[in-house]
């Protein structure tokens, strides 16, 4: 079996969650989303949110368990990098990649990279479904950073999710999330109805994620 770093992502608009018309013309056949929420206030809660965001802590807050896969340097430094839009949905450079100094989090823990796999224990109810993911690309700015992963096969949808913490000029810190989806597969369009209604609790888990008490 091929190892899952060599696998590809499970869709073709790869990079999709950056497109500033996503909730209007999202990929054909995809639901899209998108929420955000202020979570906090100063740069004490602003480098926290960006250290846990970047080290899989909302998926982990929200009650995922995370495997991370190890993959060759190669394919984490010369990943595929998405095409980015302007205010006005032309297309420009991508506004970050992965950065060239590795950054790591208080324990140690290094930053998501582009390229970077992980197999995501997602919990429903009595089991825990295990979905494969791959980062697509990294969000590094002053005021803006964050990270997509794209699914991969065994992943109950496909698609794409963004969660980029976000800082205004006056201090307040928000977390965004754009995302699009389908199921996988038709036994998960069977039970569509309740797959959605996991990607919501989900999703409300996620705006709760970062508004908690700062650690570490």
């Amino acid at each position: 079996m091929t190892d899952l770093w060599a696998q590809p992502v499970s869709y073709a608009a790869v990079g999709a969650t950056q497109a500033p018309d996503l909730l209007t013309h999202p990929p054909v056949g995809y639901r899209p989303l998108e929420r955000r929420v202020r979570i906090g206030h100063g740069e004490a809660r602003f480098e926290w949110a960006c250290a846990t965001t970047m080290a899989w802590g909302i998926q982990s807050i929200s009650g995922f368990e995370i495997r991370r896969m190890d993959a060759p340097a190669e394919v984490t430094e010369n990943t595929y990098a998405p095409v980015a839009f302007d205010a006005e949905g032309a297309a420009v450079r991508p506004a970050s990649t992965t950065p060239e100094e590795a950054h790591f989090t208080p324990d140690g823990t290094p930053y998501l990279k582009a390229g970077d796999t992980a197999v995501l224990g997602i919990p429903f109810f009595l089991w825990r479904v295990k979905a494969p993911a791959r980062v697509v690309y990294v969000i590094d700015e002053p005021d803006r950073k964050g990270f997509a992963y794209g699914t991969m096969t065994g992943h109950p949808e496909n698609g794409e999710e963004a969660f980029i913490v976000e800082r205004q000029d006056d201090g307040s810190v928000w977390l965004r999330i754009r995302a699009f989806s389908r199921p996988a597969s038709a036994l998960w369009w069977v039970v569509y109805p309740v797959l959605r209604l996991t990607q919501e609790f989900f999703t409300r888990r996620y705006e709760r994620s970062l508004a908690g008490p700062i650690s570490g």
